[in-house]
């Protein structure tokens, strides 16, 4: 399988956190930015960062790809973006594999059954415990302007609608013993996000 081009959505605004880059906090001494690259750099080839501030400030040496569309509509901003910096780009990358970057326990084997799921439907995400994790997909670089007329056109913001869209199949992760798309948004889940690692040190 050749590895599908990789995408760490950390565009966001971090309200529930009070702000600023939320990828920058810390659990067991290490940023969560960080563990995601950890998690999700051997999978993928290139690695690639969306954020809308300086990519140096972040601490991470990886290619940033901005926002293009006005206004921080949200993730599927960000997911366009990278497919539009994969089809300029990265003629070779057949498919983009986006994650979020508060998810610190991603799975090893992401991006591969991801791939294979997309293989047969055009577009894969991620389900634990009965959710549907939009946001942790593989999407083709072909479906950039469905999701443009989605986003500008039709001004939809939730992530579900386009996975409704792009006819997205689901990939099942179990939830024991924790849930590898655990997502940080509150003090309370960085506090959560340690305990998990003092009971798992290899999560």
């Amino acid at each position: 399988m050749t590895a599908p081009a990789g995408l760490i959505l950390a565009g966001g605004l971090s309200r529930r956190m009070g702000g600023g880059d939320k990828g920058l906090r810390e659990i067991a001494g290490r940023n969560l930015l960080a563990r995601v690259v950890d998690r999700i750099g051997p999978q993928v080839a290139p690695l690639l960062l969306n954020a809308n501030g300086p990519a140096a400030q972040l601490g991470l040496d990886l290619p940033l790809v901005p926002d293009d569309l006005p206004g921080r509509p949200g993730p599927l901003a960000g997911i366009l973006a990278g497919l539009d910096h994969a089809a300029r780009h990265l003629p070779q990358a057949r498919w983009l594999l986006t994650v979020p970057a508060d998810c610190p326990f991603l799975p090893r084997d992401l991006a591969a059954r991801l791939v294979a799921a997309a293989a047969e439907t055009g577009a894969a995400c991620a389900a634990s415990g009965g959710r549907v994790h939009g946001v942790v997909g593989v999407w083709s670089p072909a479906s950039r302007e469905a999701l443009r007329r989605l986003v500008v056109e039709e001004e939809v913001r939730r992530v579900d609608g386009w996975v409704a869209r792009a006819n997205a199949a689901t990939v099942e992760w179990p939830v024991a013993p924790y849930d590898p798309f655990f997502n940080v948004n509150t003090p309370d889940d960085l506090a959560e996000a340690e305990r998990i690692l003092a009971a798992y040190p290899a999560a």
